[in-house]
């Protein structure tokens, strides 16, 4: 596969950086948090730029692009940490009236999904989606009762125990279902490949500018080290995102879950890694509040269990290695 970006691609990519760098900067994080962790104004202005209908056809509104230009927006999503049910709203396109377009703003929920029923952003979405083993529902998200988590790990996002789900309109089979889960997994990769990128520059700069012994730290051979290898992880969870992203385009090009998984699995263990050695870098103060290193840490955690663990996407590739060696 050739994995570098057409012009086309690198204009995408260009085109999302400066809009998210310019609209959720560090020094915002604090006020989106104070927010509950999501701006209807932002939503309005993702919409505005074509993150949700993305991969809708034109004749539906839509840019018409691929999976793979959807893994380049979400990746510098990522790196801005744009909080919202970003994925569910982008898969419901075409599916929940008005999700493309930024006037539904869609969560989700996968039944498969072990341990109790946790729905993200409740209080802020229109519709549901509801993934079951055999079935895609969508339901009225005010019709979903919960109890709000006081205080979540991500303070970004926003979580609510949910002990019964309504009964919702049936909007596809299994077959969707499986479909969707695998989109998820596909656009959550291209999210963590963004947080992994962010953090190592996020560390890289912090070790440019403070100075220890009369020298900037980041000229100390244990620091270097520390660089480089989060920069080696951030370059292996691009290739697997993008793998992904093209697989999902193209399924005969490779065996499609082995390579989403694979790219869950990388993504998130390197944006893991990255994040972790952010806080190292930045020493004592990569623990506290006023330092961002943990706004990312923290929403890596609550991805690594999004559209499938780590456990369970480990399995699947190990699965599927076994299968073709025989």
């Amino acid at each position: 596969m050739e994995f570098r970006l057409s012009e086309d691609q690198i204009a995408l990519r260009d085109g999302i950086r400066a809009f998210a760098d310019g609209r959720v900067t560090n020094d915002q994080f604090l006020e989106l948090e104070n927010k509950g962790g999501f701006d209807r104004e932002l939503w309005g202005e993702l919409a505005e730029m074509g993150v949700f209908a993305l991969r809708l056809p034109e004749d539906e509104g839509g840019v018409d692009l691929g999976m793979a230009d959807a893994v380049i927006v979400f990746s510098e999503l990522g790196r801005r940490l744009v909080p919202g049910p970003l994925a569910w709203s982008h898969l419901a396109a075409g599916l929940v009236e008005g999700a493309e377009t930024g006037e539904a703003v869609v969560g989700g929920v996968d039944t498969e999904a072990q341990g109790p029923i946790m729905i993200e952003h409740l209080d802020f979405l229109d519709s549901l989606i509801v993934l079951y083993g055999d079935r895609v529902e969508r339901l009225d998200a005010k019709a979903v009762k919960g109890e709000a988590i006081a205080t979540p790990l991500d303070p970004l996002t926003p979580v609510h125990y949910v002990a019964e789900l309504p009964k919702g309109d049936v909007i596809g089979d299994g077959e969707l279902a499986a479909k969707l889960r695998l989109e998820g997994a596909t656009l959550v990769s291209g999210f963590l490949l963004g947080i992994a990128e962010a953090s190592q520059e996020l560390a890289t700069e912090y070790a440019k500018g403070r100075e220890q012994f009369g020298r900037a730290i980041g000229g100390f051979q244990a620091i270097k080290h520390i660089l480089a290898d989060c920069f080696v992880r951030q370059e292996v969870a691009r290739a697997a995102a993008y793998a992904a992203g093209a697989t999902v385009d193209h399924p005969d090009a490779g065996d499609l879950l082995a390579t989403v998984s694979g790219a869950k699995l990388n993504c998130g263990e390197s944006a893991m890694k990255n994040c972790r050695a952010c806080v190292q870098v930045h020493g004592g103060m990569g623990y506290t509040w006023e330092v961002v290193a943990h706004y990312y840490l923290k929403r890596t955690w609550v991805l690594e269990n999004t559209f499938g663990t780590v456990d369970e996407h480990a399995e699947i590739v190990a699965d599927r290695v076994e299968a073709a060696i025989g």
